[in-house]
């Protein structure tokens, strides 16, 4: 092995009294480089380039890479958008027919059953829904399954329909990853190429179900990792969230409507209050996390015959729905949030507590579905809870809820206060800012998304694994796909 030579101790200054450091400058940084000499001999050109050192070539290929990654963005944008469309379209269609129709709760461990066999039998890697994409962005190894699209539409359709408690940014990314993924075969892009392409995905799904452009793409940037964002995606990223969203805006698909946040008088007393919701959203969001996750173990270590365990699930929310004595908790929940926005009166106090219930069992025993607009309905109503116990009034903590509980469960407190900023305006930026920091710190280093790897620590009392905990087999995955040879990228078309 070779060996390394200290550094040589500094010399003393010939012309002063203090020592001279190292050749490099502080920390081995060497120092910056002395501009090139003139040489006043030669063409008012060179004299030129000389002194600003502009380097036409790499400008060329600055600009190169720029145009190739706006028109690749922009395709995935495209797909992005039309599947977000195609799915919201058809999601409206499932909730109103389930309101028209409310016997069909009877028939969702049925539909259970449909949605189990259908993974059971066909679902292979599709089964991971997100953790596939964000483990491919990290390592690409194998090409993500075409048939990833359908199935999640499909499945979270039939969850919705029959009155399952699930969300829609899941399905959004797996449909986005998916054609963005046969995108890449066809173009036959390599896997560094590839990797950029699901990073735009991501971006081009959240942002586009949503309405939230620039938080789409931060999300990409920041849910890959904990403590960590990579640029690298930043051209395609942000070209697919803003196609993909006026692809769906130009298609009419409207989202839910929310409220401007104005007039906020940030004293200290509305800053003490406002670190108590922090306090309380990151709390819930840890919450969330555990119990989804211990549903899944449970029906794991129990039910072995997977298409079983969301038949169970559909008994189960059904037993829920006839205990609490109302159908609200059921599907997207979108009305709590329009409640908690203008009333929080009307809102129940536990509300939050049995959205999380509702939604941890649906998810946790196999329905298809996100978690992010059921974070967003215990958010919201978590925030009402909070307005009515701290005295605050007006949308705010409603909105501040809204995001944090999400960003705290997904390991994202920039991208939802970009959200924040987006969907309730620049005046609840510092409220927004403080509480999903404080909200992200406190729910710990457990998140929604395994595959999330943790790159700084939020906080140095205990050093956490730097494989999520959820994900005994990372490694182990990794060097097989090494041993497979899936270093060097996903297989040939």
């Amino acid at each position: 092995m070779p060996t390394h030579e200290a550094d040589p101790p500094p010399q003393p200054d010939p012309d002063g009294d203090e020592p001279a450091g190292p050749a490099d400058g502080p920390a081995g940084v060497p120092p910056p480089a002395s501009a090139p000499a003139l040489d006043h001999r030669g063409s008012l050109g060179d004299r030129l380039r000389a002194l600003t050192r502009f380097d036409v070539a790499e400008q060329l290929d600055l600009a190169r890479f720029l145009a190739r990654w706006i028109v690749l963005g922009a395709l995935v944008g495209v797909l992005a958008g039309l599947a977000s469309a195609g799915f919201l379209i058809t999601l409206d269609w499932a909730t109103e027919t389930r309101l028209e129709h409310p016997w069909l709760l009877w028939l969702l461990p049925v539909a259970g059953l449909a949605v189990g066999l259908a993974y059971h039998h066909l679902g292979g890697d599709s089964a991971r829904g997100n953790n596939l994409i964000i483990d491919e962005i990290h390592a690409p190894s194998r090409w993500v399954p075409k048939r990833m699209a359908p199935l999640v539409y499909g499945g979270t359709i039939v969850t919705h329909l029959f009155g399952g408690s699930a969300g829609r940014e899941g399905t959004a990314i797996q449909m986005s990853g998916s054609l963005s993924d046969v995108l890449a075969r066809v173009l036959r892009l390599g896997s560094t190429d590839r990797r950029l392409v699901l990073v735009a995905a991501i971006a081009g799904g959240f942002g586009s179900v949503f309405g939230v452009p620039l938080a789409g793409a931060v999300f990409a940037f920041e849910v890959q990792a904990v403590g960590r964002l990579r640029y690298d995606a930043l051209i395609p990223a942000v070209v697919a969230s803003v196609v993909g969203d006026r692809i769906v805006e130009a298609l009419g698909v409207e989202h839910a409507p929310t409220p401007t946040v104005a007039g906020v008088d940030l004293d200290p007393a509305l800053l003490g209050k406002l670190v108590l919701v922090g306090l309380a959203c990151g709390l819930v969001a840890l919450v969330f996390v555990e119990a989804t996750h211990a549903v899944k173990r449970l029906m794991a270590a129990r039910v072995a015959w997977e298409p079983l365990r969301p038949v169970l699930g559909g008994v189960a929310i059904i037993v829920l729905t006839l205990a609490v004595g109302t159908r609200d908790y059921l599907g997207l929940s979108l009305p709590l949030a329009g409640d908690a926005f203008t009333d929080v009166a009307s809102v129940a106090l536990f509300a939050f507590a049995l959205k999380l219930v509702f939604t941890a069992v649906t998810l946790g025993t196999g329905f298809q579905g996100g978690e992010v607009t059921p974070l967003f309905i215990i958010g919201v109503t978590l925030g009402a809870t909070l307005a009515r116990a701290l005295g605050v009034d007006g949308p705010l903590l409603p909105a501040v809820g809204y995001v944090a509980v999400f960003g705290a469960a997904a390991n994202t407190p920039l991208a939802c206060t970009v959200m924040g900023l987006e969907l309730f305006g620049t005046e609840a930026a510092v409220p927004l800012l403080v509480v999903c920091a404080i909200a992200y710190v406190t729910s710990g280093h457990r998140g929604i998304y395994a595959s999330q790897r943790l790159e700084v620590a939020k906080h140095r009392v205990v050093e956490p694994p730097r494989v999520s905990p959820d994900r005994l087999s990372d490694e182990a995955d990794r060097r097989r796909a090494r041993r497979r040879g899936g270093a060097g990228g996903p297989p040939p078309a």
